[in-house]
């Protein structure tokens, strides 16, 4: 099981000034509905190579990730991937007209399905939907918050 999810927005505002925020994963915790803090974990924070840790919480439960940055071009393209199981998470900026348009995307792998079977056996496929549903509902709350964000320091 493999998917690709993805929503765009259209924000008031410079390439430049969105990717300034999106790449800030200290401020994560604005927009994002499940991870309310990270922290990098060492020198080089916004470089390929550069990891962090999330700090995540639903209802039900509560935990840490460790993320590396796999795509960081600024004003265009900020990228990472949780491991170890290598689901990426990222954000693509174009511009448009006086503005941009942010996309936020997810992907998840054969990779990534190969680490829930072994760390969720029969219940693989059941955890990996229940995170397809919160992506595909939580990718459009996210880009709203970050618009107001952006919006509101313009």
């Amino acid at each position: 099981m493999t998917y690709e999810l993805s929503n765009s927005i259209h924000i008031d505002a410079s390439p430049a000034e969105i990717y300034d925020l999106i790449s800030d994963v200290t401020r994560t915790g604005e927009w994002s509905q499940q991870c309310y803090r990270c922290d990098w974990d060492g020198p080089g924070m916004h470089d390929v190579g550069a990891t962090f840790t999330g700090h995540n919480r639903t209802p039900d439960r509560e935990w840490t990730t460790t993320s590396e940055v796999v795509a960081a071009e600024p004003g265009t393209h900020f990228a990472w991937e949780v491991v170890p199981a290598r689901v990426r998470w990222g954000y693509k900026i174009s511009p448009e007209g006086e503005g941009s348009v942010l996309t936020e995307y997810t992907a998840f792998s054969e990779q990534s399905h190969e680490t829930f079977r072994q760390r969720f056996g029969e219940d693989a496929d059941h955890q990996i939907e229940i995170r397809q549903e919160a992506a595909a509902s939580g990718i459009p709350e996210t880009l709203a918050k970050i618009k107001r964000i952006v919006e509101e320091t313009n």
